[in-house]
Formats: C-alpha cells, structure tokens, sequence
C-alpha cells in the first residue's frame, strides 16, 4: 500500500488544476495539510509538448502526480472538434504517464471517463466491460484516447513495474465547472439556461432530446475525496469506477434544477436534438468493497454549484 496518506510532505503534481476535477483535487489536498503541490497552468506548460513536458520532471521530480489535465466537453464540442479531442488527450496523457515513468514517479493517479463504456454495455456497468462493444458515436474521438490513456497505465506496470492506476468516473458537476452553453456537459448547461430565462423572465427553456436517457451525477469533491482515497488504497492494475450507482432521467434532472434555481416557466424538449448515450450507470462494488462511498446528494451539491455560479459567472458567463 501506498504511504501517501500519511506522507504530507510529498511533492505532489495535479495536472490541471484549474478545471473541474483538478481544483476539487487540490482543494482536497489543501484540506488535508498537503504542503508541496507542484501546480502549473497551460500557458506556463503545454502538456502537448514533450520535451517541455520532460523537462518539467527532471526540474520538479515529483512523488506523486494526479493526471487530471484533458479537454473535454459535451455532445456539440466532442461532434464539432474530434481531431481536437484525440489529439490533445492522446498526447497530454502519452507525456506526462511517460515522464513519470522516466523520473521514477512513485504512484500516478490517471483520470479516465465513464465514457470509455461500450454505448449498449450492460447496466450498471463494471469495470471489465471495456472493450466489448462499439463506442458512443458522439464522443469517441475522447473515448479512444482515455481507453489509451488506461492502457498506457497498465502497459507501463507490466514492463516497467511502475504503480500507476486509472479510475473511472461518472458525469461529474460542482464548483469551476464549465458554464459555456458551446462546451458544457448537461448540469452547467441546465443550470446557465435556467438562471439566464429567469433573469430574462422567458416563458419556457429548451432541453436537448426526449429526457428519458439516465444519468448518474457525482459531486467533483466527491470524486476529489475518492481521488485521495485510492492513491492511498489502490494498487489494482485494472481501472477503478468511482459514482453514486444511482441515476435518474434527463427529464427528472431538469425538473430538480428548475426548482433549485427558481424558474417559474415550462420545459420544452428538442426531440430533434440527440440524446447520446440512453443509460449510463457505473457499477461501484470494486471500490464501495475498499469502503469508499459519496456523501454530497444530488439536490444538496445541485445548490451548491448553483450557488458557486451565482457568485463566479452569473452575467459575465
């Protein structure tokens, strides 16, 4: 087992700290009275590039590094960039899995997607249904390079005998989320929808589809919480699912944010939009077995994110 629970003085790399899960991560990190975070923007290392990359390393020799740098988005942004997305991920990932390798990182933490899943795999879905099916058409080019990106990470163990570990995490929301309607995932893009038709007193707000396809949500401190829990407690060479293992429809969510927000006028759906994937509900007995387990509910952490929107983005979105 990992010492890193009780090792606060450990150099520390959060690869992307400024999105959504890198920030949760290293809030997480603060809290618990980690002292060394190494943490660099994009504009002060491009993660693409690897020989800044490896340079990168060689300076700072970090002990352990949570790789939560990606480009991400929703349907639209995955649909309109997909050379962006694979090319990005594929190489940020490939650079920084292998400069840890080279300076003898001592544990790397790779974060993948719930979206590496086949698009019709069995619900809940485990861990080992990777690869036994076709992909969601909208977002493969992201898929493809995660699925990559794990087996970079067991590749890497098997020859090299390095401790590096993938999890898997469900739709995530909460605080420094993505909040452009262009980009956004289906939370921040509810949430900036409802709060701009109350502002503007619209009658009515367009959802994407028919509603019906289930998803399951995961506050990113959760995700965060679990983060730091498996780089203490995980050393499996095969990916690890972190969520709820509870979903609920399109349609119900909207509803739930609706009312957090206080919207008063109807929902309409664009049943000429698609709806992705229709179910997407990870299984969670691996790691709910190591005795982890979320404590931020669905409407609890909906108000909080709202709450963290008003304050951040609300008019200057």
């Amino acid at each position: 087992m990992s010492g890193f629970a009780q090792e606060l003085d450990a150099r520390v790399y959060v690869a992307g700290h400024r999105g959504l899960v890198g920030s949760a991560i290293v809030r997480a990190l603060k809290a618990r009275g980690y002292r060394n975070l190494i943490l660099r923007t994009s504009a002060e290392l491009d993660l693409r590039d690897s020989a800044a990359v490896a340079s990168f390393f060689e300076k700072e020799r970090p002990d352990y590094v949570f790789l939560a740098a990606a480009k991400v988005g929703g349907i639209l942004a995955n649909s309109t960039y997909p050379a962006q997305f694979i090319y990005d991920n594929l190489m940020i990932q490939a650079n920084v899995i292998h400069a840890a390798y080279r300076q003898a990182v001592r544990k790397l933490l790779f974060l993948g997607s719930s979206c590496i899943y086949p698009k019709h795999a069995p619900q809940p879905m485990k861990e080992e249904y990777l690869l036994t099916g076709p992909l969601e058409p909208t977002n493969e080019p992201y898929a493809v390079a995660k699925i990559a990106g794990i087996k970079l990470c067991q590749a890497y163990n098997r020859q090299y005998g390095t401790r590096f570990i993938s999890l898997m995490p469900t739709n995530l929301y909460g605080p420094n989320d993505n909040f452009d309607l262009e980009t956004a995932h289906v939370i921040p893009a509810l949430i900036r929808k409802f709060d701009t038709a109350k502002e503007e007193g619209a009658p009515y707000v367009t959802v994407w589809g028919t509603g019906t396809p289930r998803r399951e949500f995961l506050h990113v401190d959760d995700l965060a919480a679990a983060c730091l829990f498996l780089m203490a407690h995980y050393d499996e060479n095969e990916p690890i699912n972190v969520g709820t293992g509870e979903d609920l429809p399109i349609a119900e969510l909207a509803a739930m944010i609706k009312e957090v927000v206080g919207y008063r006028g109807e929902i309409v759906y664009d049943r000429s939009k698609p709806d992705g994937t229709p179910r997407k509900l990870l299984d969670v007995t691996r790691i709910r077995s190591l005795g982890w387990r979320p404590e931020i509910d669905l409407e609890e952490g909906l108000r909080d994110t709202y709450a963290w929107y008003r304050r951040h983005l609300a008019g200057g979105a």
